[in-house]
């Protein structure tokens, strides 16, 4: 039996996953790689911001694409793991 939200709320999951998830998922990257990129701090800071715009957007598209909301969800998850563990490892030593 699979999980499913009602029309409504699906609709409304989907929108919360696209304006506040990708801006959380995005905001991430955006850090992560200020922190990360082996380069000036300047340049990783600018090529991060630049890559968040792509990011967000990929993320608004991926929260209509998918098949169900809960999909939306899980690769929201998916795609947002990555940089929350950069972020939490240079937090606790572990960036140069």
């Amino acid at each position: 039996m699979r999980f499913a939200f009602p029309a409504p709320l699906s609709l409304l999951s989907r929108v919360f996953v696209a304006l506040v998830g990708g801006y959380a998922t995005a905001a991430a990257y955006a850090a992560a790689m200020a922190r990360w990129l082996p380069m000036d701090r300047t340049d990783a800071v600018t090529t991060g911001m630049i890559a968040s715009f792509a990011i967000y957007a990929a993320i608004a598209v991926m929260a209509f694409a998918v098949r169900s909301a809960a999909r939306a969800w899980i690769w929201l998850g998916v795609c947002g793991l990555p940089p929350a563990l950069a972020l939490y490892l240079s937090m606790r030593g572990g960036a140069a």
